[in-house]
């Protein structure tokens, strides 16, 4: 469990502390219906700014977030005085804004193996002291979007937020993973795709603008570092890549591979793609590609960001390279760097392409 909002995407393994028995007074009940009517007087109209910066909102955005869900987090924010793309972000990284097909995330009284539930993640405990009735109905519902993302938006403002959104987000969820996904897709949804991240040291900063090649983090070597230069799509393939760090190699990613408990090579290749908007879901779920698949898959050639190797011969295999650093479930004799004894969707540093197998090389259209 976590402190607050149990996360559910990947990777499910993140350890985190639970809150504990929360005690509710009279004073703090005054709060929050003040709090609630404050909220419902956002709802129901646009905000006229954002406080906290973010005014921006990119075309990933617009292309990623459906308008209802974009409403919410922009008037939650307002009325927060926070940065609308860090709820965006977190509404991503959690449940997808709403489309996560977990019954957790959208069935009224579902919840995950930890107790959470609601497009944003809310343990019942956390969410008896944050939640807000943003809507008006006279229910403070976690499963309801609009109540879920001003009630992030209270948690974050309790733990930290404006003045440290670090903080704010690690309380949200107990994982360096975390915080630096949650970071990056606020920075793709608002428009500053090379924005900076304040989780990154000043050495992994210089590494994230050299140039248009990832690398790997100078203190976390699960961490792939964005360069300024990469494409929104091919930035959202590393953040998507970096969100898988630490899961096991298996087959569970099969047919569906989000929240999934492990990848195998070929769901690791569907999960980056889906997550990146390069395949729609449900086209991954209806087709469940193999590795055999992408030897025809895409372009033919290696692509100028992306290039997709995979195999039959002398067994089946796909990985992708992304901004020059390789995502693959392989390793035993195919690294070199900090993730060279761990199986399972990792980021590779070996300086060329493994030669125990003939690949094909094909490319993502326009990448």
């Amino acid at each position: 469990m976590t402190a607050g909002p149990l996360t559910k995407s990947p990777p499910p393994t993140t350890l985190a502390a639970s809150f504990g028995a929360l005690v509710l007074g009279a004073g703090w009940l005054a709060a929050t219906l003040l709090l609630g009517l404050m909220a419902l007087s956002v709802v129901h109209g646009e905000p006229a700014s954002l406080a906290g910066g973010g005014n921006g909102v990119s075309a990933v955005a617009q292309q990623q977030i459906p308008a209802v869900y974009l409403r919410f987090y922009r008037q939650a924010a307002e009325r927060y005085g926070l940065d609308w793309a860090i709820l965006a972000g977190i509404g991503r990284v959690e449940c997808d804004h709403g489309r996560d097909p977990d019954p957790a995330c959208t069935r009224e009284g579902a919840v995950n193996s930890a107790g959470a539930g609601g497009p944003m993640q809310f343990l019942a405990s956390t969410w008896a002291r944050y939640g807000v009735d943003a809507d008006g109905d006279g229910r403070v519902d976690r499963w309801d979007p609009a109540d879920a993302i001003f009630g992030a938006a209270r948690y974050l403002r309790a733990s930290g937020a404006p003045a440290d959104y670090r903080r704010a987000i690690f309380a949200y969820n107990h994982a360096g993973w975390y915080v630096a996904a949650v970071e990056r897709w606020a920075a793709l949804y608002r428009g500053s795709e090379g924005g900076e991240d304040a989780s990154l040291s000043a050495a992994d900063r210089r590494g994230s603008e050299g140039g248009g090649r990832a690398v790997l983090s100078a203190t976390d070597g699960h961490l792939a570092l964005i360069p300024t230069a990469a494409p929104a799509v091919v930035q959202a393939m590393i953040v998507a890549g970096n969100e898988l760090q630490g899961l096991p190699y298996g087959t569970a990613g099969h047919p569906d591979p989000r929240g999934a408990l492990s990848e195998d090579c070929s769901s690791t290749v569907n999960y980056v793609l889906y997550r990146s908007g390069v395949r729609p879901i449900g086209e991954i779920v209806r087709s469940n590609p193999l590795a055999q698949d992408y030897v025809n898959w895409g372009l033919p050639g290696p692509g100028r960001w992306v290039s997709i190797y995979a195999t039959t011969s002398p067994s089946d295999h796909v990985f992708m390279v992304i901004a020059g650093l390789r995502l693959d479930t392989s390793h035993n004799g195919t690294d070199v760097g900090p993730n060279r004894f761990e199986a399972g969707p990792r980021w590779r540093v070996l300086d060329h392409i493994p030669t125990w197998a003939h690949w094909s090389v094909r490319h993502p259209p326009g990448l």
